[in-house]
């Protein structure tokens, strides 16, 4: 018997620490992905102001292999990095899925799009001697395509791209997409679960899944990574690391885990081997929209005093949060 939307979305939420997608929904997820198999959805997959580490992160997929998931179940119609064509032909995949595929192929945009000069400052491809931007192939692939993920904070929301000054005008897809939803998954990198999750849930069940209001994916982005921090135990009780490497709560180094929203505490990275505060790093909220300007300075020292009361994280904007006092050490 297959999972209703809201199973899938419980046990996406409430997956134990170290279970990937394939070990979670089990003949479920196997189901899915042998039906996707047989029609071989197509999926489009452009890259434009980026570093390429979504795709890098995807490509770390242990289970399902991302082997499997490229060769077996997608069919891969475009990827700037691992298709064998280049050149003319390149740009006659993507004039064939805008004619040919309407609203049958899915679309994945990783990195921010330039809009500066038309666009100019990012082309992906050429014919007859005419550049295509990737501003003018995600404006016409997002009207065609049946549905939309941007991958990864800079195709979220534009990144670190789109850093100040951003002199090339870099902007998320949902500022380009505008006629249907943008499914964002926003972590910098993509987690490759999320993606897979998000793809098999439109697969299964013909829609795009309940989203936030930043358009992120509710079943992967279901509340501040503060209050599930394995560290949160001693914000509680005012103990505060005041070098890295020390013990306790990582506010007072730069940790933005008050307002980043994601299951990173959960689901982990490189096969749930670490994640950034279990390294021993401050979060940096890199699945938020405010990420990077608003959340520099990424670390940073502060003094720890019993004489005055911090009643603010000073490296959060606008963030107000009441610190409990600092506990005397011996």
């Amino acid at each position: 018997m297959g999972l209703t939307r809201r199973e899938f979305i419980k046990l996406c939420m409430t997956s134990a620490a170290g279970a990937s997608l394939i070990t979670l929904l089990g003949p479920d997820l196997e189901e899915t992905l042998a039906f996707a198999a047989d029609g071989k959805p197509p999926v489009i997959w452009l890259q434009g102001a980026s570093c390429t580490g979504c795709s890098i992160s995807l490509l770390n997929s242990v289970e399902p292999a991302i082997e499997k998931v490229l060769l077996d179940v997608i069919s891969l119609r475009y990827h700037p990095n691992v298709m064998a064509g280049s050149g003319h032909l390149c740009a006659e995949v993507l004039e064939e899925a805008a004619s040919k595929l309407n609203n049958q192929f899915i679309l994945v945009i990783e990195g921010g799009i330039p809009t500066k000069e038309k666009g100019a400052y990012c082309t992906i491809a050429e014919k007859n001697n005419k550049e295509l931007t990737m501003l003018s192939a995600v404006t016409t692939l997002g009207k065609a395509a049946s549905a939309v993920i941007a991958a990864g904070n800079c195709a979220s929301f534009g990144g670190i791209p789109a850093a100040a000054p951003n002199p090339t005008g870099v902007v998320g897809v949902n500022q380009v997409v505008k006629d249907k939803p943008v499914i964002n998954l926003s972590l910098c990198p993509m987690h490759p679960d999320h993606f897979l999750g998000t793809v098999v849930y439109v697969l299964k069940y013909g829609q795009i899944p309940e989203l936030d209001k930043f358009g992120r994916p509710k079943m992967f982005y279901p509340e501040p990574i503060h209050d599930n921090c394995f560290r949160r135990q001693y914000f509680d009780v005012g103990k505060f690391a005041q070098y890295i490497g020390d013990e306790g709560c990582l506010a007072y180094l730069g940790c933005k885990g008050f307002v980043a929203t994601s299951d990173c505490y959960k689901r982990g990275w490189n096969n749930n081997v670490n994640w950034c505060i279990k390294a021993g790093a401050p979060c940096q909220a890199c699945s938020e929209p405010t990420f990077p300007d608003q959340s520099a300075p990424f670390y940073g020292v502060y003094p720890l005093t019993n004489k005055e009361k911090v009643t603010y994280a000073p490296v959060v904007p606008n963030l107000k949060i009441e610190f409990p006092e600092k506990k005397k050490t011996s």
